[in-house]
């Protein structure tokens, strides 16, 4: 884990990172057992368990359905590029990895706004002489910038991936965090997909409890929701099986973990219809 008093890098002289207020990627570092985090994240991210313990197995679960994802659209679905918007600390190598050992040509962009994040993404990314990698400053509620971005990387003529890991619990209005989707989805082609995560408001009554705490000592407020809203989100695309669902039951893979409780976030996979 990092000790704040040796952070005293220039990013930190800029004010771009900020050790003392917690950050959500962070917190998800930690609550991933990795080590790019601060006092603040661990302080906060330990409230949070003792609010709702289930927390501790949304990022873990989530992770994993990111790969099973990842693995579906590349070696069933025959997608070759993906974009990533919301990328986080945990992780983001092991998509990119993983979709360049199926097809080395594959382009992969991840998107964030996060200095830390982007930072990590920077210094530690490396992609095939084939394919193509790019690691965006960007932002979900900046759609049209967004994929100005992407498409420095992207070809929108083909089919490609959308993996919002993360990010739409963060947008507030369910009518608004729609429209942002639906702006993105609009530049993909037929035959692209989605690939969705989202923090349940009906799986663990906790789960509200431990937000609520969040919501009142963050600046980035967070939005869990039901399974009709997050089912409000696929409107118009073909679900592919077995639909919208918890999280750990989607494509379950021989040897993932069993949670010992209801993992509080639904996934989703689906198709933008021809």
């Amino acid at each position: 884990m990092i000790d704040d008093g040796q952070f005293e890098g220039s990013q930190r002289k800029a004010g771009w990172i900020d050790a003392a207020v917690p950050n959500p990627a962070r917190v998800a570092d930690f609550l991933n057992g990795g080590r790019n985090n601060f006092d603040a994240d661990r302080r906060t991210a330990q409230t949070m368990l003792s609010i709702a313990p289930a927390i501790a197995a949304i990022v873990p679960f989530v992770l994993a359905f990111h790969q099973r994802a990842v693995r579906f659209l590349a070696l069933e679905a025959g997608v070759r590029q993906f974009l990533d918007v919301g990328t986080g600390l945990p992780g983001a190598q092991t998509g990119r990895d993983l979709v360049q050992s199926v097809d080395p040509a594959c382009r992969v962009v991840h998107v964030d706004n996060d200095p830390m994040v982007l930072t990590h993404l920077r210094a530690f990314a490396r992609s095939t002489s084939a394919g193509a990698f790019a690691a965006l400053e960007a932002k979900l509620t900046d759609p049209a910038g967004l994929l100005a971005g992407a498409a420095e990387t992207l070809d929108f003529g083909q089919p490609a991936a959308l993996l919002l890991p993360s990010s739409l619990p963060f947008i507030a209005g369910t009518e608004r965090a729609a429209a942002l989707l639906s702006t993105l989805l609009a530049a993909f082609p037929a035959g692209s997909y989605l690939a969705l995560c989202h923090v349940a408001s009906d799986l663990d009554s906790r789960i509200v409890v431990g937000v609520d705490y969040w919501n009142r000592i963050s600046d980035r407020h967070f939005t869990p929701r039901s399974r009709a809203e997050v089912a409000g989100f696929t409107a118009g695309l073909d679900v592919v099986a077995p639909g919208l669902v918890p999280v750990n039951e989607w494509r379950p893979e021989s040897g993932d973990p069993v949670p010992d409780r209801p993992v509080p976030v639904y996934a989703v996979v689906a198709r933008k219809r021809r």
